[in-house]
């Protein structure tokens, strides 16, 4: 899709409620780079090689993700307080709910929407910067299927 022809040309509307919906309640993954590994280890006064043994798992692609709890929560997420590593929280936490995922289609976002009340409230993003967004979302870049499709 070009973007002249991007659905959301008009732009979208989000503001975080911190909900945690996005951080947790169904299996998924967040993937981390090596500089993303770094910040969250040092803000935690750990080594690289001790925050990745306890918070890290690598996944069938080779790429690095945070550890979920049993319930499917982020590792860093409790219920009541919030996201524990907020400030260095990694690119793919910081970019919702603007990933190419849910920008495939209208019916994407709307799916998604579905879950998140962020989502369609607060201040209005402009295409230009959810393009920018979604160009570094810090996802795999996969494109869920849609339930009953």
């Amino acid at each position: 899709m070009s973007q002249a022809e991007d659905w959301f040309e008009s732009g979208l509307k989000f503001a975080c409620t911190q909900c945690g919906k996005c951080c947790g309640g169904a299996p998924g993954t967040v993937l981390l780079n090596e500089q993303e590994l770094q910040l969250l280890a040092k803000s935690l006064g750990l080594s690289s090689e001790a925050f990745g043994a306890k918070f890290t798992r690598r996944l069938p692609s080779g790429k690095l993700s945070l550890l979920e709890k049993p319930n499917h929560d982020c590792v860093f997420f409790e219920r009541g307080s919030g996201c524990q590593v907020y400030s260095e929280r990694p690119t793919q936490c910081r970019t919702w709910p603007f990933w190419r995922g849910n920008l495939a289609s209208r019916e994407h976002w709307e799916d998604s929407a579905g879950e998140c009340p962020g989502m369609d409230q607060g201040p209005l993003h402009k295409a230009e910067e959810i393009r920018e967004l979604s160009a570094r979302d810090g996802t795999s870049g996969f494109i869920p299927k849609l339930p009953g499709h």
